[in-house]
């Protein structure tokens, strides 16, 4: 084997399902992302009518649209990181397995597709 050749270290067979999986994945995220921003008004609609009876409202609403926008850049940046960490498994690059873990642990939080993904692309990469 020469130093040229695009080996994916210690991951051994799972490198082409694992990266179709990433790459899905990415783009179910980055599709919840645009599905969000779609209905933010409808959202933040809902969100103001729990707030009639809420002493301060209007700093309830504010931190309604931050955490709003924090979901959602957090979809767009799983996602991406997920297509990327994906292809690159599927590339047999060598930041592959840096990109996966840290796609793994930012899908965690996320039931129960990412959560599962995560823990599987955890228990490959740390083996």
């Amino acid at each position: 084997m020469t130093s040229n050749d695009m080996v994916v270290p210690s991951l051994g067979d799972q490198t082409r399902p694992l990266g179709v999986c990433w790459v899905i994945y990415g783009v179910i995220r980055l599709a919840t992302a645009v599905w969000m921003i779609g209905f933010a008004g409808t959202a933040t609609l809902m969100f103001g009518a729990l707030l009639n009876r809420v002493a301060d409202p209007f700093t309830l609403m504010g931190a309604f649209h931050f955490l709003y926008a924090a979901a959602i850049v957090l979809s767009i940046v799983c996602g991406l990181l997920g297509v990327v960490a994906g292809l690159a498994l599927l590339g047999g690059q060598r930041s592959a397995r840096t990109l996966c873990l840290i796609a793994g642990f930012l899908s965690l939080p996320n039931l129960p597709l990412g959560t599962t993904l995560g823990i599987y692309t955890l228990i490959v990469c740390f083996r």
